[in-house]
């Protein structure tokens, strides 16, 4: 402030204008770079927190959706394998040969689903690979003997040289799935399943959203030990290499949520490269599909932090414009009262100092005067209003970045050939009915629908017109149901149908008119098809979902058995 009070020598000997224009000049230059460099530093760091919040939501729900993924698949298998109606006659029954197929058809990564007896012979596989070979030493029928079992990302041993190459030639990795089978209280045997490791990428593809390319975002995958088990591209060879590990070894070790947001940080790579890098450690829903993984994104922080550092720039730039102009206004100044050189002069100390409701005064002693606080007051609006607009910027990418989490959620939850629920989604709604119905003691039922002879439709006229046949047999099912129906595709040519405030009767009857309906039903191409339903009801307030889907599969099971194009309840 010494400047306003003792001009320095070298211009106390000049005109009075030319005093006013240098020391108010430089007043508003070290005022407009401040408020500059202090509101380009809240948008920055508002930007890069919305930048790690986001890359930490990928993370986040790609961990989510994976153990989403481990479970459901180690539940089909247990159900499936504690389904005794299936292995009541034996565990290689022409029976048994067909649901395994089925099951593959369902879960295309299934590249192998077999059944080996309790002495660890392989009775029944798909495609015929490994049977009558034993397996006793491998983990997966060890644990299975015993209880469900998830094994981790391991190379192929016995399929390696029986399967195909891969598209990309990068050898199998799979992830093991096993369950006991049992006949009343004596293990006959264990199924199952390798899943080809590659269903990871394609989900992670899924999650990733729109213009993640061009923000070059990654995921990667590290085990409970820290070692990597994916990485995009061609990449997991190359980090390997490097000898990449979990980034930091303290995320396996976050006791809590809370402090977990706090794992967004810059960190540098083996590639001896920074990334804004976000960890979520795999959240398993069941001790079986607990793995330890890790999900780990990742952004190049001149990528993620492009936007910020440019709107620091432009805080800037806008203020030194700003301030360039005020200064040519000062220097037109040629006269101006004492008085209003201090109230400038205070106002500019209180604006520098963060004073509330601190402002450039409007004053009125001459035009000269008038017009340069008039200039000020614009500076101050202008950098307000800036600071304004970037901060509705960013709450509109925020608000697109919601509504697209909004959108996947949607689309994980729907079936994209017929429009209809898939499992997921049909399970909330299950739920949710059964919730309902136990808390209120309303009936509530379930028929579940098969194609008849689907593989025949496929085998003879093509996967499309098999798709066809799906989508008309959905289109069926909603437009004979009720608003209140729910009706979902479990998988395959598989459909269900929830009927809240049914009993088994009315069920029944349901069931039997779209059997009905279908039978007399004559489509291109392929004519007529049949289709198979069972039934089953809510017994108890104990009664489960599972029972309840358990028992309406048996049902659909004695509904096949019994010839096909026919009805068959619960027992």
């Amino acid at each position: 402030m010494a400047l306003v009070t003792s001009p320095s020598p070298s211009i106390s000997g000049r005109s009075l204008r030319t005093q006013i224009a240098w020391v108010f000049g430089t007043l508003v230059v070290a005022l407009a770079v401040l408020l500059s460099i202090g509101f380009g530093e809240v948008l920055k760091r508002r930007i890069q927190h919305d930048a790690g919040a986001a890359l930490q939501m990928v993370a986040d729900n790609t961990a989510a959706f994976l153990a989403n993924g481990l479970f459901e698949r180690i539940r089909e298998i247990q159900v499936l394998a504690s389904a005794e109606v299936v292995w009541r006659n034996g565990i290689d029954t022409p029976e048994v040969v067909h649901l395994l197929a089925r099951q593959q058809a369902m879960q295309p990564h299934s590249l192998w689903i077999g059944v080996a007896d309790a002495q660890g012979v392989v009775r029944v596989a798909t495609g015929d690979m490994l049977v009558g070979q034993n397996v006793t030493q491998r983990p997966w029928f060890q644990a299975g003997l015993q209880a469900p079992y998830v094994g981790d990302v391991h190379p192929a041993k016995l399929l390696e040289h029986l399967l195909p190459p891969t598209k990309d030639g990068e050898p199998y990795r799979f992830v093991d799935f096993s369950a006991p089978i049992r006949i009343g209280p004596t293990t006959v045997g264990v199924l199952g399943v390798h899943g080809y490791w590659e269903w990871i990428n394609e989900m992670i593809q899924t999650l990733i959203p729109a213009g993640a390319r061009e923000q070059q975002l990654e995921v990667f995958i590290f085990d409970k030990d820290g070692q990597l088990i994916h990485a995009p591209a061609k990449q997991q060879a190359l980090l390997q290499r490097l000898g990449q590990t979990l980034p930091d070894l303290s995320f396996a070790k976050v006791p809590s949520d809370a402090k977990r947001r706090n794992e967004i940080t810059v960190l540098r790579w083996q590639d001896d490269k920074k990334y804004l890098t976000a960890h979520a450690p795999l959240p398993a829903r069941n001790a079986e599909s607990d793995l330890g993984w890790h999900i780990v994104a990742r952004v190049p922080v001149d990528i993620a932090f492009a936007q910020a550092n440019g709107a620091v720039e432009k805080a800037l730039l806008g203020g030194l414009a700003a301030a360039a102009v005020a200064s040519l206004l000062a220097w037109l100044a040629a006269r101006r009262l004492s008085e209003d050189l201090d109230a400038l002069a205070r106002a500019a100390r209180d604006l520098e100092a963060g004073t509330p409701g601190a402002e450039i005064p409007a004053a009125q002693s001459s035009r000269e005067v008038r017009r340069l606080s008039s200039a000020l007051r614009g500076m101050i609006h202008k950098l307000l209003s800036a600071n304004e607009a970037m901060e509705a910027q960013v709450r509109l990418r925020t608000q697109q970045l919601e509504q697209a989490n909004q959108e996947l959620d949607r689309q994980a939850r729907s079936d994209p050939l017929t429009g209809l629920l898939n499992r997921r989604g049909f399970d909330t709604q299950m739920n949710y009915a059964l919730s309902l119905a136990h808390r209120s003691g309303r009936d509530l039922s379930l028929v579940t629908v098969d194609v008849d002879h689907f593989k025949r439709i496929n085998d003879t006229h093509g996967h499309d017109v098999g798709d066809q046949v799906l989508q008309e047999l959905a289109l069926t099912l909603a437009a004979r149901l009720r608003e209140s129906d729910v009706v979902a595709r479990l998988g395959g040519e598989e459909f269900a149908v929830l009927l809240p405030d049914t009993d088994l009767d009315g069920a029944r009857s349901i069931a039997q008119a779209l059997v009905d309906s279908q039978a007399g039903t004559d489509y291109p191409v392929i004519g007529r098809f049949t289709i198979s339903a069972g039934v089953s009801t809510l017994e108890n307030a104990e009664d489960t979902a599972q029972n309840l889907l358990r028992r309406g599969d048996a049902a659909l099971y004695e509904a096949k058995r019994q010839g096909r194009n026919r009805v068959a309840v619960q027992p």
